[in-house]
């Protein structure tokens, strides 16, 4: 079953969450190389959410204002 554009835009925002979360822990624990990674993981996924919503909002019309 295909997820809705919703859904998609919403994982990634999750897994962005979840990726600043883990790489917080790391650097609280000294780990500094390893929360240096995580952190660019969550980037990435936080502009592929962004990428894609773009993309969305490309193919949507524009609402008429009154």
């Amino acid at each position: 079953m295909a997820e809705t554009k919703d859904a998609v835009i919403a994982q990634l925002h999750s897994r962005a969450a979840y990726a600043h979360t883990a790489a917080a822990y790391s650097h609280s624990t000294g780990d500094h190389a390893w929360a240096q990674e995580l952190a660019k993981t969550a980037l990435g996924a936080s502009a592929e959410a962004v990428k894609y919503l773009e993309e969305i909002t490309k193919e949507t019309p524009l609402a008429i204002e009154a």
